[in-house]
């Protein structure tokens, strides 16, 4: 058995890329129809598209299959990747010591990376920025448990949390308020006691003159925090809302509703 993978010929680049997507639950696709995989497989193949470089076939088995001998990992490996090519679809590449998934496959989390570089590059202007953004929905194969998986997921989740907030601020400082909230409120959906989150929500009402928004906003976070947790928000929250209120204290350990300045 060779471990060299062909990559998508002619007919099968016109036939469209295979797409596979993490965030929210593996689904791999192409033309629109559901391309099949074993576990192993699903695993094998989410593993090596979480990296962007090509990865050491050594470290791939031993990570994937770490109860067993490095024998049995490696010959897991290669009956794992036989089981990939005889769906007649080119998802891996093989070369030397690597492997590497083809590059004609489209997976989700890297087209969210690279969006969010541009942005951090600022090469995307902001009226750009669509509900594309928003698109992205779901954790990372939230239904698995491998510790790879778990560490991964976070690190996206916090790319994501932070790069909504960001945004939120630089969308509602050029005018964008009503664009601004939509991105400050999916940052709260993903994490609603979030406090940075709330207060971007917050700033991007207030930006807009809408002070009575901004108060409900600050009340829904403080009720459910002090709900969940029996805290009060921070002194940067309060820092947020104080003008707006007669209270010039920072609130006690259980919150308390705020009393306002109009």
């Amino acid at each position: 058995m060779t471990d060299l993978l062909e990559r998508t010929d002619i007919e099968g680049r016109a036939e469209g890329a295979p797409e596979l997507r993490l965030l929210g639950g593996f689904d791999l696709r192409r033309g629109g129809d559901t391309v099949e995989l074993p576990l192993n497989a699903q695993r094998l193949l989410a593993f090596v598209a979480l990296h962007e470089r090509p990865v050491l076939r050594v470290h791939v088995a031993a990570s994937l299959w770490m109860d067993t001998t490095d024998d049995k990992a490696g010959a897991n490996l290669r009956s794992t990747m036989w089981r990939i090519r005889r769906t007649g679809h080119a998802l891996l590449a093989s070369s030397g010591r690597y492997l590497r998934v083809d590059e004609h496959v489209r997976i989700d989390v890297r087209d969210l990376l690279h969006m969010e570089r541009h942005r951090l590059a600022e090469r995307v202007p902001e009226a750009g920025i669509d509900d594309r953004w928003l698109s992205f929905g779901g954790d990372l194969l939230p239904d698995w448990y491998d510790d790879w998986v778990v560490v991964e997921r976070e690190r996206l989740r916090q790319l994501r949390l932070h790069a909504l907030e960001r945004w939120c601020e630089r969308l509602s400082a050029s005018g964008r308020h009503g664009d601004a909230i939509d991105l400050g409120l999916a940052a709260v959906a993903l994490e609603p006691l979030r406090e940075s989150s709330h207060r971007a929500v917050i700033r991007a009402h207030l930006a807009e003159g809408n002070v009575d928004q901004a108060l409900r906003q600050y009340d829904t976070f403080a009720a459910m925090l002090r709900l969940e947790l029996d805290l009060a928000p921070s002194p940067l929250m309060h820092a947020l809302v104080a003008p707006l209120t007669r209270r010039v204290a920072p609130p006690d350990s259980h919150g308390g509703d705020i009393e306002r300045a109009y």
